[in-house]
């Protein structure tokens, strides 16, 4: 879905291609190159469904409204912080 005319992020989008991530064009080009067919959008979408995921627990756990789970989910802030929780991990 596109975003609405004139919508302004206030904290940007995220991206972690910096830190040795892709983007979302680059995991639907790997997708493809192994068979399952993808768009850059349809990776957008499954990437958003599981950060609305974690997204559910962390409000439910802090009490936050569940209306307000997808603005959180979409948040780049969010992201980094999931990213950064999965990496302390990986490297344990």
């Amino acid at each position: 879905m596109p975003m609405p005319k004139g919508h302004k992020a206030t904290h940007g989008h995220a991206t972690v291609t910096e830190r040795g991530g892709l983007g979302y064009r680059e995991i639907a080009q790997v997708m493809t190159t192994n068979g399952d067919g993808m768009k850059h959008s349809a990776a957008r979408n499954y990437f958003l469904s599981g950060m609305r995921k974690f997204a559910d627990e962390f409000c439910f756990l802090y009490g936050v409204k569940h209306k307000d789970t997808d603005r959180v989910a979409r948040d780049p802030r969010f992201q980094e912080s999931v990213a950064d929780l999965i990496s302390d991990e990986i490297e344990l």
